[in-house]
């Protein structure tokens, strides 16, 4: 249970008064909880309604504040019951928060006024109206003693809930418990809901650039899509876009935005105030429009489309830099187009894209960009936020996040892959348990900074994580969901299969996917089938596709025979087959992962030929098969055999100085203040053994707790 007061702030329209609150509440001792401003927001048949600030405490129950600003308190009594009304009927709908008819936790209001000069004159009796003075008095009138850990937790999950809006893509009928079919339908019902760091992210914006970094499947995606829609809501005039590196992600952006405007506020979003737009983009209506394109129409600069860029640039990935540096210098001001951009596999972009989307932006340039190193396809770290925007006349940099946490977000928890495949996908990314080959090591990868793997979710179960330093790191039930993994036995949720050749390979998973459809109650649209290699993609997966057909199952290439936008159809069941590059921001139940001896080539390549199995393996949400054949696949199953053997924990030497300059860094930049929360972690050690060695303290001054933590540090389990 929460030890302190925590805030999340949100939009309303009564800044001032809402200042004073928060100040207010800091100064209290002893108040416990979550506060939120500006939500949750309620769908009427009046349209939205938003509450100003609510606080969910385990001592107070729920708290909601009708906040006052100027000199009249207006009807603030009936304001306070239609208030109560609308968040009671909410939260009724919620069984789990009932005894009987009754709600298990007490919901008061406070009307809060800071700018009235006498409030007891304008009070009336029942309905509490106060000032900074009055308030700590009018929450010590509340008292919830039959609060637990438990009912308060179901509290402030309903109070936070976006109920539907990660459902799934149709209902899910299913006639055996056991099924494959049904263990997904529990899985998605569990996951229905934003956890508290997801929403507070939904809900919090800073007047600037905000950066949202976190593992696959830790909702980003979604994340940004309810941020995109969360601000519509609140600044229905206000233009957004929402852009992507990935074309099959712009129905899954729409249909979220969907969902969310009509679920908060009752409304349909106007889709020409909010935008969901391709990166690059093209002449041809709204449909084709994209980021560049619009910059370079606003600005009167020369458009490149893709082939011409390619060959006045050279190749995909410097084609959209090139035309991105070409434009800025051009014209460096786009007229101010927007007031908040969202960009989402910000991996996958140049920097000179992210520069743009600012340039684009009207003051104070919020623009979010959210990203997953590990899923960079290209081989290119996305510098820290100074490099990318620049400096100012005065030479100081235009964007840093300083110590404000919002601006630089992690999302540690996972969501969609379990813990034996999140870490399968990081063993065989990085190399943990490749043969070496040469003198060194196998390792293919490795975080510039030791301490970005606790970041990422992971605690030292043992050994030291430090630079030349043995380490056994292991995922936490708090970032890797137990739920995620307890439907199935650990060797179903992911295998590694070897075949003579190809022909064997297709046979097998035409048979496979039958019997996901006939026997194991999966739909069409739970299986992907993805082929980590762009360049052969298309030939190898068209016998397979023909298989399928032959035996009365569809099945469809996306962005080939769909439109560029589409990944699953929903015209017609059809299973999709796609290449690694359309995958992204996609996920379904089961995966299977063809050809994967591609990512285990001895070519220079290798790191980018990893993200790629990396990314293909983490779009799974309950099943994944990486299959292939030749002495390649092989080398991919030692690696994983390994991996089982060691019960999916990442037992390594991480590798020093002179190792690490030989090896493909993943750099994740670090803010000002998690530099400095190192540093001083790293003092606080080195004082410690100061003590310890010189006899200030002795071992048994230690709590049992710290104790055993040393002795796993420097003597193992």
């Amino acid at each position: 249970m929460t030890e302190q007061l925590n805030i999340t702030q949100g939009v309303n329209k009564k800044p001032v008064t809402t200042d004073v609150l928060l100040k207010s509440l800091k100064a209290l001792r002893g108040i416990r909880g979550e506060v939120f401003t500006g939500y949750p927001l309620i769908a009427t048949p009046d349209g939205k309604y938003s509450i100003d600030a609510t606080l969910v405490s385990p001592s107070k129950g729920i708290v909601l504040f009708d906040l006052i600003e100027g000199k009249s308190v207006g009807e603030y009594a009936e304001r306070q019951d239609d208030l109560a009304n609308k968040i009671e009927a909410r939260l009724k709908l919620h069984r789990e928060l009932l005894k009987g008819r009754q709600l298990l936790v007490p919901l008061s209001v406070i009307s809060f006024a800071s700018g009235i000069a006498n409030v007891e004159a304008e009070a009336k009796d029942g309905y509490p109206l106060v000032d900074e003075q009055g308030l700590a008095a009018a929450l010590n009138e509340l008292n919830w003693a039959d609060g637990g850990d438990e009912i308060y937790r179901m509290t402030l999950s309903a109070i936070e809930s976006l109920s539907s809006i990660r459902k799934g893509r149709s209902k899910r009928e299913v006639q055996r418990e056991d099924s494959r079919g049904a263990k997904l339908k529990r899985l998605e019902d569990s996951i229905a809901t934003l956890d508290h760091r997801q929403n507070k992210t939904v809900i919090e914006t800073v007047e600037g650039v905000q950066r949202i970094r976190g593992l696959a499947g830790s909702g980003k995606t979604i994340v940004l899509a309810l941020k995109a829609a969360y601000l519509h809501t609140q600044h229905p005039d206000w233009r957004i876009a929402v852009t992507f590196n990935t074309r099959s992600l712009k129905g899954q952006f729409r249909r979220l935005i969907n969902n969310f405007c009509i679920e908060q506020s009752g409304e349909e979003p106007d889709w020409t105030k909010i935008r969901v737009v391709n990166a690059w983009g093209a002449p041809g209506g709204d449909a084709r429009d994209g980021i560049y394109y619009e910059y370079c129409r606003a600005t009167g600069t020369e458009f490149f489309d893709f082939r011409s860029a390619s060959d006045k640039f050279g190749g995909s990935e410097r084609a959209f830099d090139g035309v991105c540096r070409t434009v800025l210098e051009k014209a460096p001001e786009a007229a101010h187009l927007y007031d908040v951009i969202l960009a989402d596999e910000a991996q996958d972009f140049p920097p000179s894209f992210l520069k743009l989307c600012y340039a684009m932006l009207k003051p104070p340039k919020r623009l979010v960009y959210a990203y997953d190193e590990l899923q960079n396809l290209s081989g290119n770290s996305l510098p820290p936020p100074e490099e990318i925007f620049g400096n100012d006349e005065y030479r100081q940099p235009l964007v840093t996040f300083g110590d404000d946490p919002r601006r630089d977000v992690i999302l540690q928890k996972c969501y969609r892959n379990s813990r034996p495949v999140l870490v399968s996908a990081h063993g065989l990314g990085f190399g943990i348990y490749r043969d070496p080959q040469g003198p060194e090591t196998g390792l293919v990868q490795m975080f510039d900074y030791p301490a970005l793997w606790e970041q990422i979710g992971y605690r030292v179960q043992s050994g030291q994580l430090t630079k030349g330093q043995h380490i056994v790191l292991e995922r936490t039930p708090e970032t890797s969901p137990k739920f995620l993994e307890d439907h199935s036995d650990v060797d179903d949720l992911v295998q590694f299969i070897k075949f003579d050749d190809e022909a064997r390979q297709n046979a097998w998973l035409v048979q496979q996917i039958q019997r996901n459809l006939e026997e194991d109650e999966l739909r069409h649209d739970d299986i992907i089938v993805i082929h980590p290699d762009p360049l052969t993609a298309r030939r190898s997966m068209g016998p397979i596709r023909q298989q399928l057909f032959d035996v009365g199952i569809q099945a469809h290439l996306a962005g080939v025979d769909t439109d560029g936008d589409v990944f699953f159809r929903t015209d017609t069941p059809s299973v999709t087959f796609t290449g690694i590059y359309r995958a992204k921001g996609n996920e379904a139940g089961m995966v299977y992962v063809i050809n994967a001896q591609d990512c285990n080539s001895s070519a220079k390549g290798l790191a980018s030929l990893r993200n790629r199995l990396f990314t293909a393996i983490t779009r799974s949400k309950g099943w994944v098969r990486v299959i292939g054949h030749g002495p390649g696949m092989q080398g991919l199953i030692d690696e994983f055999s390994a991996l089982k053997r060691h019960e999916f924990v990442l037992d390594f030497d991480y590798p020093d100085e002179t190792l690490l300059g030989k090896l493909r860094i993943v750099h994740r930049d670090l803010s000002p203040q998690e530099r400095r929360r190192l540093e001083q972690s790293k003092n606080q050690f080195a004082g410690l053994l100061s003590d310890l060695k010189s006899g200030k303290l002795h071992l048994e001054d230690l709590d049992e707790a710290t104790r055993e933590g040393l002795k796993k540090v420097f003597v193992g389990k």
